[in-house]
C-alpha cells in the first residue's frame, strides 16, 4: 500500500545511530545516506523508511500515531528493543505478548529522540 513514509529528526546523526541499531536487528539496510537524510529498506536504492533532518523544530504527530516496523522473530523484536534503549529512546512498552491485539502478537514499544511512537511486532 505504502511507496515508503519518511519522518523528521532534529540531530540526524545521533538518530541515525539510533535507527541503525533498531532497522538492523530487524534485518533492514541504510539504502541512503545524504547530508538531511538517510533512508533504509531490504534492496538496493528501494528505501521504504527514511529519516530526514529538520532546521525547524521537529513536529510529532499526536498519541494515535506510530509507526509498527515487521520482525521476523520475537528475538528480533528483543534485539530492536535493547538497540533502541542503547542508543537513547524511551521505553514506552517492553517486549511481550500483546494478547488484546491477537494470541500471538509480540511487540515492544519505544519513543525515539524527537518523540516519535515506535513499534515493532511479530506474529
Amino acid at each position: 500500500m505504502l511507496h515508503h513514509i519518511s519522518i523528521q529528526v532534529s540531530d540526524l546523526e545521533a538518530s541515525a545511530k539510533l535507527y541503525d541499531g533498531m532497522l538492523f536487528s530487524l534485518g533492514y539496510k541504510r539504502e541512503f545516506t545524504m547530508n538531511i537524510a538517510v533512508g533504509y529498506g531490504f534492496e538496493k536504492e528501494k528505501d521504504v523508511f527514511a529519516i530526514k533532518k529538520m532546521d525547524s523544530p521537529v513536529t510529532v504527530p499526536g498519541e494515535g500515531f506510530h509507526i509498527a516496523f515487521t520482525a521476523k522473530s520475537r528475538k528480533d523484536v528483543d534485539r530492536f528493543f535493547e538497540a533502541a534503549l542503547k542508543f537513547g529512546a524511551k521505553d514506552n512498552g517492553k517486549p511481550g505478548l500483546r494478547k488484546h491485539y491477537g494470541p500471538d502478537y509480540y511487540a515492544t514499544f519505544v519513543i525515539d529522540l524527537d518523540g516519535h511512537r515506535l513499534e515493532a511486532v511479530h506474529k
